[in-house]
């Protein structure tokens, strides 16, 4: 090879050899400092776009998580309220009983009657509990009005006939489609009226369709005084058993959605876990591997480094030929 002054390949070939040296390093350094594989779309293409995709899922599942999570809730908060509506008609049934006693004259039956009063009175209030503003419990005519859900229930009392009544229901998405055939389930929103049903009260004509507790403010008819059935007596013992049982059936059914949306929660964090996990052998750094590639690269820079120095004096025969 001649010797020259104008030009110096060896040079030239070694800044290269440094320039593309030290870009490896910088993305060792860029990887092993943000811990991700992938930090610009030249890194992976193909790659960034699939975990893209992944992360979105995940921001959907974690969010579809929390909405499940709030249904549990409301669930748990509905089942405390029939717990205490079973309570009030237990004791109800109760006081009912204990008026048939022989010993007890008529103002000690008026004595039990005005605590029957009072406690249709909470029944009624029981009725109007929301969550998060959202009511818990409905009456045989709400109207099916934004997520309220209308529709038609049979309930079997072990007559041979069943009772159909009108049901409604919130439908809580579980899946990140947005899409209730992929995944949902119906919420029930507790048609308390129905639940309270005594039908037709002892006092007489035009007392019929009655529940306690007035919850559709429709109670009217003799022995009926500001909605409330005024006469314990007017209540037979079975109509308190027949609401205990409804009650249980309600409670019973709210128990089944929450198992449910529990087993649903277990779905959603098995799912969350694994697409997680799919993202990160995507987009992660293996530390151990990137470590060994940032040791090399940087001896590789000091290397290259060294012989471009060295490169540069080569033209220096030249000029000691001229003197």
């Amino acid at each position: 090879m001649p010797i020259v002054v104008n030009s110096n390949a060896s040079a030239t070939s070694a800044s290269f050899n440094l320039s593309r040296a030290n870009d490896s390093l910088r993305t060792s350094l860029e990887r092993l400092s943000s811990g991700k594989r992938i930090n610009n779309a030249a890194d992976d293409a193909g790659g960034l776009a699939v975990a893209s995709k992944l992360n979105s899922k995940i921001n959907r599942t974690t969010a579809i998580l929390q909405n499940t999570q709030n249904g549990l809730s409301y669930l748990q908060v509905q089942d405390s309220s029939l717990q205490t509506a079973g309570k009030i008609v237990d004791r109800m049934s109760e006081l009912r009983v204990m008026a048939q006693d022989i010993t007890k004259n008529s103002s000690d039956i008026e004595n039990y009657s005005k605590e029957f009063v009072e406690l249709q009175s909470q029944l009624n209030q029981v009725s109007k509990e929301k969550f998060n503003g959202i009511s818990l419990f409905a009456s045989s005519n709400a109207t099916a009005a934004g997520t309220l859900t209308a529709g038609t229930g049979s309930y079997n009392d072990g007559t041979a006939v069943p009772k159909s009544y009108n049901t409604y229901g919130r439908t809580l998405l579980t899946h990140d489609s947005g899409d209730s055939a992929a995944g949902s389930v119906s919420i029930n929103v507790v048609n308390f009226q129905f639940m309270l049903s005594v039908g037709t009260i002892d006092s007489g004509a035009g007392a019929t369709n009655i529940d306690l507790g007035n919850i559709n403010g429709a109670n009217t008819g003799t022995g009926i005084t500001g909605g409330f059935i005024s006469d314990i007596t007017d209540v037979a013992v079975s109509q308190f058993t027949s609401i205990i049982e409804r009650i249980a059936d309600m409670r019973a059914e709210n128990g089944a959605e929450q198992n449910r949306v529990l087993n649903t929660m277990d779905l959603l964090q098995s799912n969350l876990t694994n697409i997680e996990a799919a993202h990160g052998r995507i987009m992660d750094t293996d530390i151990a591997l990137e470590s060994t590639r940032f040791a090399r690269h940087n001896v590789l820079v000091q290397a290259s480094a060294a012989m471009t120095a060295q490169a540069n004096q080569l033209t220096n025969v030249a000029l000691q030929l001229l003197g």
